[in-house]
């Protein structure tokens, strides 16, 4: 990688390891599913402008990667935010996303892995259980819980997403905007009463937080990451991406008085440990797929 794209990368990593401490203090006064709802709201506007329908048959897959991604993953990650009263457990649990992709990939689409991978695999869960001791996981469970059911969605829906064809990032956050809004809205009516005045109240703080979710988080993160993944293999980016719950304890500590405990240490190093292991074995493998047809007589 150039060190251009290296800093590129970093900047990528930055912007979503500050979306945790933003959208943190943006949900003090927006609740967590009308907070993403207003999130895709803002996304959406632009994006209109490239949005065009899937190729035929591709409806109902993509329809179904939106509703997990948009509606469960996004909506439950800022609930468990709201729940937490720390940024770094939230952003380490994000990371079992990976591992949990791996099984389903395996379970649904019979893609296969290593011995090595499944014990990297098993290490990150035990590292989610030992962090679930830390006292502080322990005074809010309720946020482990909805982040670790938060990254499942985000697996199901990559796995959905990824038989897709012909459908660009802009496309697909755009029609995760568009297909996501309203469901949030219900959820928000049913489980927000009065979260809709809360609009009118909320502050800078409130919608500023809302616009760099939506502007620099997905826009701007999710731009230059695909910009990226057209020079590179995915394979090599993702151990790059552990630098964002890593960014994101030390802005929890600097700005935000996460103090963590020896359990979460412990079960952070666990959980980040078995992603890195399952990022390398991938990438160990897309290099063994791109050396094998180069390989002459």
């Amino acid at each position: 990688m150039s060190p251009r794209d290296l800093v590129l990368l970093l900047l990528v990593c930055v912007a979503w390891a500050l979306n945790f401490l933003v959208s943190a203090h943006a949900l003090r006064e927006i609740p967590p599913f009308l907070f993403t709802a207003v999130r895709f709201a803002l996304l959406a506007l632009p994006l209109l402008l490239v949005l065009r329908a899937p190729a035929p048959g591709q409806w109902p897959r993509l329809l179904g990667a939106c509703l997990c991604i948009g509606v469960l993953h996004f909506g439950l990650s800022f609930l468990a935010l709201h729940l937490s009263s720390d940024l770094s457990s939230p952003a380490i649990v994000m990371q079992s996303y990976i591992p949990l992709t791996a099984l389903l990939a395996w379970w649904v689409l019979g893609e296969r892995f290593a011995w090595r991978t499944g014990l990297a695999i098993a290490v990150s869960f035990g590292g989610v259980l030992v962090l679930g001791f830390d006292p502080v996981v322990l005074a809010n469970p309720a946020a482990l819980l909805a982040m670790l059911a938060s990254a499942l969605m985000l697996a199901v829906g990559t796995v959905l997403m990824k038989p897709l064809r012909g459908v660009d990032v802009w496309n697909m956050q755009g029609w995760t905007a568009v297909v996501a809004v309203l469901p949030l809205l219900g959820l928000s009516l049913v489980f927000e009463p009065g979260g809709l005045a809360t609009l009118g109240q909320a502050g800078w703080i409130g919608w500023g937080g809302a616009a760099y979710a939506a502007f620099v988080s997905s826009l701007f993160g999710h731009g230059l990451y695909y910009l990226l993944v057209q020079r590179y293999p995915v394979a090599m980016l993702t151990p790059w991406l552990l630098l964002v719950p890593v960014f994101a304890i030390a802005l929890g500590i600097a700005f935000w008085g996460d103090r963590p405990g020896p359990r979460l240490w412990i079960g952070g190093a666990m959980v980040l440990g078995g992603v890195f292991a399952v990022a390398l074995r991938a990438l160990r493998k897309a290099r063994v797929l791109v050396e094998e047809p180069m390989a002459g007589p």
